[in-house]
């Protein structure tokens, strides 16, 4: 059964590392003297040779100009200290007269100020440890009213020294509380901290010129567009494993955010999948080894070492330990165990079942269900010539046709969480449903206008049919959505997708430097835009269903729209194609019925209390510094989870539970509160399709005639 929401964006930055498919972490590096720490003639060519590629060939144009070179400030300031806890507003102000400049020194190769600004870094980094011990050596007050603001990415800069000492006793104070009330003795909680600590001044020393070189590209390259990094070598080296598919692990990406280390993608068909436990946005603090070894707290440590602790054995355990995106700042962290394995393409592959349910007229309705987590193509067993290799539409072919001989009155195909994958699957696809035509529009950088089409006139399936997607369904998704909305084809429900409508190709720097001089590492750029037959983009907006769900529009740290720089919407002249005859003229009716019920079903007041929930405690900033108010607040977010809970499943026929599952229980997956959300939603599809198949056979025999062409 699906895992919702999982975020499978298909998204590589600099920054991310694919957990279980990458070599394994190097040990631990000597502390980088810092007079070594200063830039290499190898980073001035590469610097001088992606400037050249980003100026003339990435798809957004921008001149290397003094606004630029502002923003390429920021963000390198914000890669460096995001919550404003290090540096101070006398430093900004110090090298804020330096911002302009750097469009000249990346055009000249030159990259002083961005190592000086990273020494200062690690001098305000030994200075905040060193602070941070000597408080731990103190006893702090936790009956005092006082609060800790927890998110400060949009926080003033500190003034002086005594205001970044404030700032650091609070955030001292309210690492001890979190520890305590996650169970830790006060004795454990400072132990803890002073290891923790220490830990974030070794992995800052231990940071070399190439990282600090990776730091600044990147802030560059995400100052013109949010899908366009740079891999270090070394990097360079990891993205290749992570792209061979060849070890084993849990099957997650991550990425470093402040000091923790964030789930950004959970890989369908992978151990941590299968779990069912870890979703996008979860943060891991601790990590264990086996089922008896303690946990190592990992809060502040480099990527590549909480890599090092995670990667292990096909068939060993490990366990993390967890704070929940969902449950807010001030979540409690679970403990869960993944065992290592590979990811199997079986374990990806399209699945079918049936659901039953009664439409708004009483009727009957069996809708067959294809649940596709991501647009797969075994490309190695198809060079081998192996003419039985998987691929989705090969798939998905056998799977409509035992559907139909099942009898199923419509098929709904489920891309909630699907991120994407092959383009030549999302097109082939959708010719499993259409006549032969164009399926997607692909603009590269100098305006030409490609079109990836369907080739083959064979309608695999003709009958009714939705499309159900949510935030989290993304590039190969949207097109195969897009072209069957655009085509007229089906009924598309859900939420409006993810919004990730561009290309991206990677570029080896090392094939452009004739003097072979070294390493170079590689670029990843952006050169292309997706668009739809009708002709508009699915970049920023994503597909609009027609026929949205209660779940609240999607937030700011959602989709392509998290991005400030992101490309916006755009459209070109709509392609040459004869759209079908699904009743659209019936989906106003349609989508009145499915309000109706929204209004009348209690099941759907439990969804959206528990949206409301969620995005209240994902909104908290701030938390108090009073144990006692602490734990009241905890208790009464706990209560009314259970409540919700509960709630939820007496409507879906289940046992209410007595407590929410204690960190070491596993909860069965049927029980899992996302996966009796998900499918609610996914019965609520099949009743707004049948709804539509009921009213269409009160006008016309059967909706199967959406398969004939219609005049545009």
């Amino acid at each position: 059964m699906k895992s919702h929401p999982t975020l499978q964006a298909r998204l590589f930055a600099g920054s991310l590392l694919f957990l279980g498919l990458l070599s394994p972490a190097l040990a631990l590096a000597p502390v980088t003297d810092p007079a070594s720490l200063r830039p290499t003639p190898l980073q001035a060519r590469a610097t001088e040779l992606i400037t050249h590629f980003l100026t003339n060939y990435h798809y957004r144009r921008i001149r290397l100009d003094d606004a630029l070179a502002s923003r390429i400030f920021d963000n390198y300031i914000d890669a460096l200290d995001r919550g404003h806890s290090f540096f101070l507003k006398s430093d900004l102000e110090r090298f804020g007269a330096l911002r302009t400049q750097l469009d000249d020194q990346l055009l000249s190769g030159s990259l002083d100020t961005p190592f000086e600004i990273f020494r200062l870094y690690r001098q305000r980094v030994a200075e905040r440890v060193d602070f941070a011990q000597g408080l731990l050596r103190n006893t702090f007050d936790f009956s005092l009213d006082e609060d800790f603001l927890i998110d400060r990415k949009n926080a003033p800069w500190p003034g002086n020294g005594s205001e970044v000492d404030e700032l650091w006793r609070k955030r001292v104070k309210n690492d001890l509380l979190s520890l305590q009330l996650a169970g830790k003795s006060p004795g454990e909680a400072v132990t803890t901290l002073k290891r923790r600590y220490e830990t974030l001044r070794r992995q800052t020393e231990q940071l070399t010129s190439d990282d600090v070189f990776q730091l600044f590209v990147n802030a560059y390259t995400t100052a013109i567009e949010p899908h366009t990094s740079y891999f270090s070598p070394r990097s360079s080296e990891n993205f290749r494993i992570r792209m061979s598919l060849s070890l084993e692990g849990i099957g997650a990406v991550l990425q470093t955010e402040d000091e923790h280390t964030l789930v950004r993608e959970v890989v369908p068909g992978g151990p941590a999948d299968l779990v069912g436990r870890l979703r996008k946005g979860d943060r891991i603090v601790g990590i264990a080894q086996g089922d008896r070894e303690p946990f190592t707290d990992v809060v502040g440590w480099r990527l590549d070492d909480v890599v090092d602790l995670v990667r292990g054995p096909k068939g060993s355990v490990v366990r993390l330990q967890v704070l929940p995106k969902a449950a807010g700042v001030d979540a409690r962290p679970i403990e869960f165990p993944i065992t290592r394995n590979r990811i199997a393409l079986e374990e990806q592959a399209a699945q079918k079942r049936i659901v039953e349910v009664s439409d708004a007229a009483g009727q009957k309705r069996r809708m067959g269900v294809i649940d596709l987590d991501t647009f797969y193509l075994d490309f190695d067993a198809r060079a081998r010539g192996d003419k039985n290799y998987r691929s989705t539409t090969r798939d998905v072919r056998r799977l409509l046709t035992e559907l139909q001989v099942e009898g199923v009155d419509g098929v709904i195909v489920d891309l909630r969480g699907n991120g994407g994958g092959s383009l030549t699957e999302a097109t082939e696809l959708t010719g499993l449903f259409i006549p032969d035509g164009p399926v997607v529009q692909v603009r590269d950088a100098s305006g030409r206008i490609g079109v990836e089409r369907d080739p083959d006139p064979e309608i695999v399936y003709g009958g009714p049919l939705a499309v159900l997607v949510d935030r989290y369904s993304a590039s190969a998704s949207e097109i195969f959505a897009g072209a069957i909305q655009d085509y007229r084809r089906g009924i598309v429900i859900g939420e409006p997708t993810f919004g990730k409508g561009t290309v991206q190709n990677l570029v080896d720097l090392d094939e452009f430097d004739p003097s072979n001089a070294g390493k170079l590492g590689q670029l990843k750029a952006t050169i292309a835009q997706f668009f739809r037959v009708a002709g508009g983009s699915t970049q920023h907006k994503g597909v609009v269903p027609d026929v949205a769900f209660p779940l609240g529009a999607p937030g700011e740290d959602d989709g392509e729209r998290s991005y400030e720089n992101a490309l916006p919407w755009d459209e070109v002249s709509p392609a040459s194609f004869q759209p079908t005859s699904a009743p659209v003229e019936l989906f106003a009716q349609v989508r009145d019925l499915h309000q109706q019920r929204v209004a009348s079903r209690s099941e759907f007041g439990v969804i959206h209390e528990i949206v409301k929930a969620r995005e209240e405690a994902m909104a908290t900033r701030s938390v108090s510094l009073n144990e006692s108010q602490r734990r009241a607040d905890q208790r009464a977010k706990e209560e009314q989870a259970l409540t919700l809970e509960n709630r939820l499943r007496t409507e879906r026929g289940l046992p209410p539970l007595s407590k929410l599952p204690d960190a070491e229980e596993e909860l069965l997956e049927e029980n899992d509160k996302d996966d009796i959300l998900a499918d609610v939603l996914l019965d609520e599809s099949a009743r707004i399709l049948g709804d539509l198949i009921s009213i269409r056979l009160g006008s016309e025999p059967v909706m199967a005639a959406a398969t004939a062409p219609a005049a545009r």
